[in-house]
């Protein structure tokens, strides 16, 4: 029996290794080429020392000198001590260059464009060396836009163990990947995709979960439920889903099915627009208060937009609410970004 130890190096690079139950984090490190920071391998120096975000372990044997005691409560260890009791996921305090490693890159085929609105595109991806690619719920990767020498940067909508991997788009003006998948994109194109990447991921709850998305920041947040539907929470989780107009609005029908097969899943949406049909009609913090936060006994996830995700930010601080764990991460449309750095 082995277990699956995710590394996520501080580039946002994310490797993942087997490690059996009576081998070392760093042994098992050194097997896959990976060198991640060591020095004394006898748990003395504290070079290797990193924060495991997710998962049991035996931290071994070490000196107060390479770990205190209140390092090692508060989830440091030290990977040339260490041995897993479940998977792992540790944050190395290396870059992936320094480790001596890199992101992988998979080939992928287009099998699905599916246009949910105007503002919106959603299409999945069937990679040929799929059991290759491994990701923590949450994650992206780059991917090659076709035709073009571009690359976009795109989350999971899917879950880690789906055979299929899907993203959502929001379409822009004048935007490479946009103009691909509404003009271009043909069923069985080839397309290169490079990671995964990024520290917004899904950690293992010990507090109820507060997710909140944007537009299609609700992407990642849904491979994490997706995530969920096999590794059911011991904690409530609630969503809160918030777009600008109607025909933002994409994927209610799946939130209801996980509201019916994660257990203490619960989920709301609000619609910016006046104009719009939908039960909460404003912006996505007219529906946190202390309540929602649990009194500061929650995790918060949050993507979306920038505006959006420092108008979160600002509102919960209005609170004077602190959460136990807050992980979030902004998106903006490449065209945006350009048009911005021409002003």
């Amino acid at each position: 029996m082995s277990f699956q130890v995710a590394l996520n190096f501080e580039d946002g690079i994310t490797r993942f290794i087997e490690c059996g139950p009576d081998e070392t984090v760093a042994e098992a490190s050194y097997k896959a080429r990976i060198n991640i920071p060591l020095d004394c391998r006898d748990g003395a120096c504290g070079t290797c020392k990193s924060l495991c975000d997710s998962g049991r372990y035996d931290g071994g044997d070490y000196i107060d000198e390479a770990l205190t005691d209140d390092e090692a409560a508060n989830g440091y260890c030290l990977p040339c001590q260490m041995t897993p009791r479940s998977d792992l996921v540790l944050r190395i305090p290396s870059s992936s260059a320094a480790a001596k490693t890199a992101a992988a890159t998979h080939t992928a085929t287009l099998v699905d464009i599916k246009r949910h609105s105007a503002s919106t595109v959603e299409f999945a991806l069937g990679i040929e060396d799929r059991d290759a690619l491994d990701f923590l719920p949450g994650q992206y990767v780059n991917i090659a836009v076709p035709g073009t020498d571009q690359t976009r940067s795109y989350s999971f909508s899917s879950g880690p163990s789906q055979s299929r991997t899907s993203f959502l788009v929001r379409t822009v003006e004048g935007g490479a990947m946009s103009g691909y998948l509404t003009a271009n994109a043909r069923v069985g194109d080839r397309i290169e995709l490079t990671g995964p990447m990024g520290s917004f991921y899904l950690r293992e709850l010990a507090h109820p979960a507060l997710l909140l998305a944007g537009g299609t920041g609700l992407a990642p947040l849904l491979s994490m439920l997706e995530d969920l539907t096999r590794k059911p929470p011991a904690h409530p989780v609630h969503l809160l889903y918030g777009v600008t107009t109607d025909e933002d609005l994409v994927h209610l029908d799946t939130l209801e099915e996980y509201a019916e097969t994660i257990p203490g899943f619960t989920f709301d949406h609000c619609v910016a627009d006046p104009r719009s049909s939908a039960r909460n009609r404003g912006f996505v913090t007219s529906l946190i208060d202390s309540s929602t936060l649990h009194e500061g006994d929650v995790d918060v996830y949050l993507c979306g937009p920038p505006a959006m995700v420092e108008a979160v930010r600002g509102h919960i601080d209005s609170l004077g609410v602190s959460p136990a764990s807050f992980h979030y991460e902004k998106f903006t449309p490449a065209a945006v970004r350009q048009t911005a750095d021409a002003a």
